[in-house]
C-alpha cells in the first residue's frame, strides 16, 4: 500500500490551509478484500466554534459532534436526510473541532467495486462526484466514525500534485443559513476536473 500521510499532517492549526492541501491527496479504503481509492478533487473547510456553518459552532457538544473535538487525524462520518453518509477529516489539536468535508474524488483503484456499490455503470461525476456518492463508492458509513486515518481501513497517501493555478477557491455549498460565514471562500476544487460535484 502507499505511504500513509503522517498524523502530524492533520494536526495543523489552519483548517483552511489543510482543506486546500488535501486536494491531490489519495483517499484509500480497505474493507475485507475490497481496496478502493481516489484522488481528492473537492473539499470544504469548517472552522470549529467560530464558524456558523460548522456543526460545532458555539462549542456545541453532542453525541454527533463529540468526535470533532478529538485530536486531528480521525474520521467524522455523519448521516444526513436519513440517507447519506458524509466523510470529514478532523484536524487541529484536541478541543478545536475543525474538520474538512471531502466532497469529490477521482477514482484510481477498485473501479468495479465502486460501480457495484453505487449501482452505476459510468465512471464519471455520478460515481464519486459529491460527498454522499464518494462515501458509498468507498464503502464508508457512520460505522466508520472515529476511525483513525493512520490505520488500515481508511487512510490518505500522496497522490497528485496540482499547481496553484489549477485550484479554485469559492463559497461552500448548502450553508446559506450561516450568515456572513456562508460567504467565506472555504470550498476548494480542481479546475476543470470532471468529478467536481457542482
Amino acid at each position: 500500500m502507499h505511504n500513509k500521510l503522517p498524523a502530524g499532517f492533520y494536526r495543523g492549526t489552519d483548517v483552511v490551509a489543510i482543506a486546500r492541501n488535501l486536494l491531490g491527496k489519495q483517499l484509500n479504503t480497505c474493507f475485507g478484500d475490497d481496496y478502493t481509492a481516489g484522488i481528492i478533487v473537492e473539499t470544504e473547510a469548517y472552522c470549529g466554534a467560530t464558524d456558523r456553518a460548522c456543526h460545532a459552532f458555539g462549542d456545541k457538544r453532542t453525541a454527533r459532534t463529540e468526535v470533532m473535538y478529538a485530536t486531528g487525524g480521525v474520521a467524522y462520518v455523519y448521516f444526513v436526510y436519513g440517507l447519506h453518509h458524509l466523510f470529514n477529516i478532523v484536524t487541529n489539536k484536541e478541543g478545536a473541532a475543525d474538520a474538512v468535508l471531502i466532497r469529490a474524488i477521482e477514482p484510481v483503484a477498485g473501479l468495479e467495486v465502486m460501480q457495484a456499490r453505487r449501482g452505476v455503470a459510468e465512471n464519471d461525476k455520478r460515481l464519486t462526484g459529491g460527498p454522499a456518492r464518494l462515501t458509498q463508492a468507498l464503502g464508508i458509513t457512520v460505522a466508520d466514525n472515529k476511525t483513525s486515518l493512520t490505520g488500515d481501513k481508511i487512510w490518505l497517501s500522496e497522490g497528485r500534485y496540482y499547481p496553484g493555478n489549477e485550484i479554485v477557491a469559492t463559497t461552500r455549498i448548502g450553508v446559506d443559513y450561516a450568515g456572513t460565514d456562508a460567504l467565506l471562500p472555504w470550498r476548494f476544487f480542481i479546475r476543470g476536473n470532471n468529478y467536481v460535484s457542482k
